[in-house]
């Protein structure tokens, strides 16, 4: 059973990061202009429903396209995982110091936020050859769905009910069912797309409730633990992905094919991200989040982005060798922000923190 989670886990951050964030690669990505961003299509500003009232995580879309050496890619691909979820997790830890009253440090990281999708995500995608056509996307969008809906949540949520975690069984098999309206809904904008005589339209889905991820520990099992954390990094990347794939539309001049995206990336994020890191225990005191924060970016910013700009370089993509090393740069300057804000706070990281 152990290997079976683990397989499961596996597959399904593959599915949704090879296979589905590459379509675009493998089949031709389409050029998008240099100096577009994700955040403008879905409306990623402060007062967008983000943050600062406590309850949610905000939103983002975008584009991309490009070509680089498949070493090169596998990076792009671990790096925008990477990025997609620190993003929606900065905007929950934005929200944690909203209700600690903490305006300074809520605002650090609704900006730290912004980077990592509108910059750091966007051109890393723009390099990987990220988005597809319109066409393209839709059955990426539909093949990472349709596995979510069949495979992966299902056995999250025959593992959960195994081990007594009746609360993640249920929301792992809610999501399983969005998932499943989602893929449908995709079906039918594909067909919409492809056979606009068989009068098919192109559905927008529905709007995403915001729920709130208050501080807390976890309340699950240390093995449904595990695929909530895979669960969540994939949720954050669906978020990303179908952010990009609304701009994309939106830009060919298909507006309810971009908000079809548009509602799928809030749903990933503003629910199935959210309950999952309510369950997860993923928000603590600010502080502790700060100390999280801050190691994480200098593991990134001395090991990580490093490592993948010195593979670069030898695969001769300059360009991606390049921007490694620019976002290492943030990563370090990132970092030392978190540790001026944990000092402004005086407190001070746990031993070996």
């Amino acid at each position: 059973m152990r290997e079976r989670v683990r397989a499961w886990r596996t597959a399904g951050i593959a599915v949704l990061g090879a296979a589905a964030l590459l379509t675009g690669a493998a089949t031709g990505a389409a050029a998008l202009p240099a100096g577009a961003v994700i955040g403008a299509a879905a409306g990623d500003d402060p007062g967008d429903g983000g943050p600062e009232d406590c309850g949610d995580l905000g939103d983002g879309g975008g584009p991309g396209a490009g070509g680089a050496s498949a070493p090169t890619r596998a990076d792009l691909t671990k790096a925008i995982q990477g990025e997609a979820f620190a993003y929606a997790k900065y905007r929950a830890y934005a929200a944690q110091a909203c209700r600690e009253n903490l305006p300074d440090v809520q605002a650090l990281y609704e900006r730290v936020a912004r980077v990592e999708l509108r910059e750091h995500l966007t051109e890393q995608a723009r390099l990987a050859g990220l988005t597809g056509d319109d066409a393209a996307n839709l059955r990426a969008a539909i093949s990472g769905a349709s596995y979510e809906a069949k495979t992966m949540y299902p056995g999250f949520a025959a593992q959960a009910r195994a081990a007594g975690d009746r609360n993640a069984a249920r929301l792992f098999s809610e999501i399983a069912e969005d998932e499943a309206g989602h893929r449908a809904r995709s079906a039918q904008a594909l067909r919409a797309l492809e056979h606009p005589s068989s009068g098919a339209s192109v559905p927008v889905g529905p709007a995403a409730r915001s729920v709130s991820v208050p501080e807390g520990s976890p309340r699950v099992s240390s093995r449904t633990l595990e695929d909530l954390r895979a669960a969540m990094r994939g949720e954050a990347l669906a978020h990303a992905r179908y952010g990009l794939y609304a701009e994309h539309a939106r830009a060919n001049g298909r507006p309810r094919l971009a908000m079809l995206f548009e509602h799928a990336a809030q749903v990933e994020l503003t629910e199935h991200f959210a309950e999952e890191a309510r369950l997860a225990g993923l928000v603590r005191s600010t502080a502790a989040n700060l100390c999280e924060s801050a190691a994480g970016e200098t593991a990134e910013g001395t090991d990580a982005y490093p490592g993948y700009a010195r593979q670069a370089a030898a695969a001769g993509d300059r360009a991606a060798a390049e921007r490694f090393s620019e976002i290492a740069r943030d990563k370090l300057r990132h970092a030392r922000e978190f540790k001026d804000a944990l000092s402004g706070l005086r407190a001070n990281c746990p031993a070996g923190g």
